[in-house]
């Protein structure tokens, strides 16, 4: 792919991500949030925007990298999961957050990891970069899960 071609895919990903970044902005935590009991190791409520904005800044480069990496045959069966992944990240938002389903929200988390571990999967057999651009995502999502399921299960789930 050609120069030219490059930044308009760029700002495809970035515009793509940002879309799923905007669930996350549209269902804030809110007081509902705040009154949980948390579980230890719980960061400061600071810690996810500044957390947040740097993952999906990675993933968007990550998606980028492997698009331009990826033979034409082969974009498909590499980025879809990525966009898979987007999908069940904006969902996860709007089961814990919006809809307060921590045990769905939960189940949500879980599917998104296994996509992120297959995209990144995917995105090794075309750019090692673009797969290792996903690892702190991957990382957080399973820091994540735990902070999920420890929540739930201190406020009745299970």
């Amino acid at each position: 792919m050609t120069a030219t071609r490059s930044a308009p895919v760029l700002c495809g990903w970035l515009a793509l991500v940002v879309l799923a970044a905007l669930t996350g902005i549209a269902t804030p935590p809110g007081d509902w949030y705040a009154a949980l009991a948390k579980p230890p190791l719980t960061p400061p409520d600071l810690t996810f925007p500044i957390a947040w904005s740097t993952l999906y800044l990675l993933m968007a480069l990550s998606a980028w990298r492997a698009t331009l990496a990826a033979p034409p045959a082969a974009r498909w069966f590499t980025l879809w999961p990525f966009v898979a992944q987007l999908a069940a990240n904006a969902l996860w938002s709007v089961l814990f957050f919006g809809l307060h389903w921590m045990g769905l929200a939960l189940l949500d988390l879980l599917l998104l990891w296994g996509l992120i571990a297959l995209t990144i999967r995917r995105f090794a057999r075309v750019s090692p970069t673009a797969a290792w651009l996903l690892v702190p995502y991957l990382a957080w999502v399973s820091f994540a899960a735990y902070l999920n399921a420890a929540t739930w299960w201190l406020n009745g789930g299970g």
